[in-house]
């Protein structure tokens, strides 16, 4: 339920439930190749400021929360981002992901970048579903790209389909 929930920048007050969050998504083992939360610190320094969202109630409680990171440091790259959402295991089916997703796409698409792109594990089809219905294509699947090293699939070696999402909006002449 998406009702009461407004989706704001994230700041660092928002780190212990967002840390929460991401430890969850670490720990059901379908959602990064992660095997511990990072620090606040690296966090902050790996994730562009102006596209940190979190998903909160009005009571303060983080329901989910999105981030991009640059996909290069070198300038031709400057449009394109990796992202990566997250919503608290409780809030899961509510359209949170989506609310998170529609906010990213617009702080992005103002910000003039062109290109979000994710590696989704296959098994995880709510977050595949979730892109598609939001304009993301599949680029193709990258077969036992990483052994994952937590988790249910411990010890496997794991494929992820890579999905993007062109802008129609940032101009890319």
């Amino acid at each position: 339920m998406t009702d009461g929930i407004a989706i704001l920048g994230m700041t660092p007050e928002d780190w212990p439930q967002v840390e929460a969050i991401y430890a969850a998504g670490i720990d059901a083992g379908h959602a990064t190749f992660e095997s511990v939360v990072p620090t606040w610190e690296s966090f902050d320094s790996s994730r562009l400021p102006d596209h940190r969202l979190v998903a909160a109630h009005a009571s303060g409680a983080v329901a989910g929360w999105a981030a991009c990171s640059p996909v290069s440091s070198r300038p031709v790259y400057a449009g394109v981002v990796e992202h990566s959402i997250y919503v608290a295991p409780q809030a899961h089916g509510g359209g949170i992901g989506s609310l998170l997703l529609e906010a990213l796409i617009e702080s992005t698409e103002d910000a003039g970048i062109w290109t979000i792109q994710s590696s989704i594990f296959p098994e995880n089809t709510a977050s595949l579903r979730l892109h598609e219905r939001h304009g993301f294509r599949t680029i193709g699947t990258r077969t036992r790209v990483a052994k994952a090293i937590v988790g249910p699939a411990a010890g496997r070696w794991r494929d992820t389909v890579l999905v993007e999402r062109r802008s129609q909006v940032a101009r890319i002449d």
